[in-house]
């Protein structure tokens, strides 16, 4: 296939309904009632994907009707015009992301049975005892005899959350139950989510170390940044277990594997190439140094304020002082756009609407843009593709999604079977080229430099290489 109709390709339409609904209609019969309300429905824009008698009567069907429909209003819209056909009555609607919630996304399930008063006193008391008084002689123990081997802590204040922000612990909950199950999923580690009621650096730090002897690692999700900076760094000063902030490092490692994928196509340098980067929080500062340690040499950090530089004053903090003084080594001060200039790379890490095509069409050729901004990158990806030669973003519905899940359920894998006591830089390193190694140099593509999520090999593969790097 040409370049030029590959190019096509990617332009196409990205098409991802964002609701699918369940409509309970009670349909009067022999009145055409049932094809006047799918024309209705076909008319709103929404589409049909199943549809199920649930009971019938002499006057009238009941029959639920599985549709997928473009957001609230969309949803909004339909209801409202079926109502309008005669005949027609909506008993309920049933929004299957919601569904899917009722209840929570996890369990707790015994991993054998207790069925017999022989099972019950193994289990419990009396045999119990004997395994307590075990570990109390010897607390390394508790990795053999106790779920600690294998149980990850995934804590958040709910201060970040998604492209939310500041939404509380409680609204937290649904995302650290579906990062629990991530880790089962692809690493087969049993991770619990802890959403915390404190903002409070001191006392997050507290409450970590005291629940840490019942778990193996501790997952840092979704808290805002700088006080991220702090909490992760402490706790791993003060924990004898793997501390990781996702939202910095998991972001970091799977962007990595992207980029070293990506300058292979473009036969690029890693060390000579010119990168400009927006968006210098918790996850911009931890890629940024994640490229740096894989050779990166040029890198030019954009906030609010603008570039960051050595000596600037305005809106600084430590952290972004310290980000100051590994990066930048021309010392430019002027805009983003000015630094695309000629730029191999850009990253984003910011929102949407920060540049616009023609400010990638100034970049260098073969221009890599990584626009990772959730829900809307900072660049449309239809957009991006005009100008770049490659381009990835957050989405599941374009090519090269940056998804975290890439890392860590592999990345914990590794460190529990190694029993690591923290993830090293040469364990971040060590995952990234394991995920781009799960690319073949055959397969590798502009539109494919990043494996899919639900790729099997590569979640092994990333526990193998962290276990090496580990020993």
């Amino acid at each position: 296939m040409s370049r030029s109709r590959r190019r096509a390709r990617r332009l196409a339409p990205l098409v991802a309904p964002s609701r699918t609904l369940t409509l309970r209609l009670r349909l009067r019969r022999g009145t055409g009632t049932l094809a006047r309300a799918l024309a209705r429905i076909s008319r709103e824009g929404a589409a049909v994907g199943a549809m199920d008698l649930v009971e019938g009567g002499a006057d009238y069907n009941v029959r639920d009707l599985t549709v997928s429909v473009d957001g609230d209003e969309g949803g909004g819209r339909l209801v409202a015009a079926l109502e309008k056909i005669p005949g027609v009555e909506v008993v309920n609607v049933s929004d299957q992301v919601f569904l899917l919630h009722l209840g929570g996304k996890l369990s707790v399930v015994p991993k054998s049975p207790v069925r017999t008063r022989a099972e019950l006193s193994m289990a419990y008391t009396p045999g119990v005892a004997r395994v307590c008084e075990a570990i109390a002689r010897d607390p390394r123990k508790a990795w053999n005899l106790t779920i600690k081997r294998n149980t990850v802590a995934i804590v958040s204040d709910g201060t970040a959350v998604l492209g939310l922000g500041d939404i509380g612990p409680e609204a937290a909950m649904p995302v650290m139950e579906g990062k629990a199950m991530l880790f089962k999923e692809f690493g087969g580690v049993d991770a619990f989510p802890l959403c915390l009621a404190t903002k409070d650096v001191d006392e997050i730090v507290s409450v970590v170390k005291a629940v840490a002897p019942g778990f193996g690692g501790v997952n840092l999700e979704d808290i805002s940044a700088p006080r991220c900076f702090e909490i992760e760094a402490r706790l791993r000063r003060e924990l004898d277990i793997p501390v990781f902030h996702d939202d910095q490092h998991g972001t970091a490692i799977v962007a990595l594997a992207g980029l070293l994928n990506a300058l292979k196509l473009v036969k690029k340098d890693i060390r000579k190439i010119r990168v400009a980067l927006a968006g210098v929080g918790a996850a911009g500062v931890a890629v940024t140094k994640i490229l740096l340690r894989a050779g990166v040499r040029d890198v030019v950090g954009f906030d609010r304020t603008g570039a960051v530089y050595a000596g600037r004053r305005e809106g600084m903090n430590p952290a972004k002082e310290e980000y100051a003084r590994l990066t930048n080594p021309r010392g430019f001060k002027g805009s983003l756009r000015d630094a695309l200039r000629g730029a191999d790379v850009f990253i984003g890490l910011s929102g949407p609407g920060l540049v616009s095509g023609r400010d990638l069409g100034r970049m260098a050729k073969d221009a890599i843009v990584f626009a990772m901004a959730n829900p809307e990158p900072e660049v449309p990806y239809e957009e991006a593709v005009r100008y770049a030669r490659v381009v990835a973003t957050g989405r599941s519905d374009c090519p090269n999604q940056v998804n975290n899940a890439l890392a860590f359920p592999g990345l914990f894998r590794g460190v529990l079977d190694a029993r690591a006591r923290e993830i090293t830089e040469e364990m971040k390193l060590a995952a990234a080229r394991a995920i781009a190694a799960a690319v073949p140099a055959d397969k590798l593509r502009d539109e494919y430099i990043i494996p899919s999520i639900f790729d099997p090999s590569v979640a092994p593969a990333v526990a193998a290489a962290v276990r090496a790097a580990a020993r």
